[in-house]
């Protein structure tokens, strides 16, 4: 993790989107965590309107994401995925990754990509937005994903 660098977007006025939520039940403790902050940080946006659902795993959000992405103005993915000792991190990884941009691309809406991709659980717990953590990635990936909405918003009226 950087920590350094990152936009201060605290909140938007995101009042009258709609906010699509897809996060993983693994690593459920933090992911809980990064989900009640993204539903607060939509919340204090004023976004009243939230679909929320919830996924076995990381590789299955891009498609979650798209089928979101189609009847909502922005959408955060959120998961936790943990170093381990074979290559499988890396490709879960890619994959998360490369579907989460292919579904904000293709479907012109913006995807937060609110995965943890970490070495080990303390980093994970660093960045969930735990009380104790120094990052808060479901808060700001929620702000960022409506920000950019509201760009694009902007763009085309």
């Amino acid at each position: 993790m950087a920590g350094f660098g990152a936009p201060q977007l605290s909140t938007v006025d995101a009042a009258g989107l709609r906010l699509g939520v897809v996060a993983t039940r693994w690593h459920g403790e933090l992911v809980d965590q990064m989900l009640e902050r993204a539903l607060l940080a939509a919340k204090e946006c004023s976004v009243t309107d939230v679909v929320t659902v919830r996924v076995a795993g990381s590789v299955e959000l891009p498609v979650v994401a798209q089928a979101l992405a189609r009847r909502c103005d922005a959408v955060v993915a959120l998961g936790v995925v943990v170093r381990g000792e074979t290559a499988h991190f890396d490709y879960v990884c890619q994959a998360v990754t490369e579907g989460l941009t292919r579904v904000a691309l293709d479907e012109s809406t913006p995807v937060a990509h609110g995965v943890l991709t970490v070495d080990n659980l303390a980093q994970a717990r660093d960045r969930a937005g735990l009380p104790e953590s120094t990052e808060d990635k479901g808060w700001s990936s929620t702000v960022a994903a409506l920000d950019a909405a509201l760009a694009l918003r902007a763009i085309t009226q």
